[in-house]
């Protein structure tokens, strides 16, 4: 493994989930022009648009949107595309048969 490749600026920073306002103290990297106190200590604060403490997955929340499988899906799509076709065959097949049926005036001499 190479040496001297991670990070050595390590300190303790809080992340603040802003849809929620819960915050995280952990050690990390992140840059931060802002501060927050904490438990009488100024600790640097990084804002983030989710965390797990309101993510659908981890707070029970999350909703099944999909009701069907992926195999029903493609049946239905395949079912679908094939009256379609016949549809289309229909149509080819009737003007066809309008086309034959019309008299085509023959030239004489």
């Amino acid at each position: 493994m190479k040496k001297d490749i991670h990070a050595k600026n390590y300190r303790p920073v809080v992340f603040q989930d802003i849809s929620n306002g819960e915050t995280f103290l952990t050690r990390s990297t992140a840059a931060s022009e802002e501060t927050i106190k904490v438990d009488g200590v100024d600790y640097p604060l990084v804002k983030i648009h989710i965390s797990s403490a309101s993510h659908p997955f981890f707070t029970g929340q999350e909703k099944l949107l999909d009701i069907e499988g992926r195999v029903d899906k493609f049946k239905a799509r395949a079912k679908a595309a094939q009256a379609a076709r016949e549809k289309s065959a229909s149509k080819v097949k009737k003007a066809k048969n309008e086309k034959d049926s019309k008299e085509v005036p023959q030239k004489l001499g």
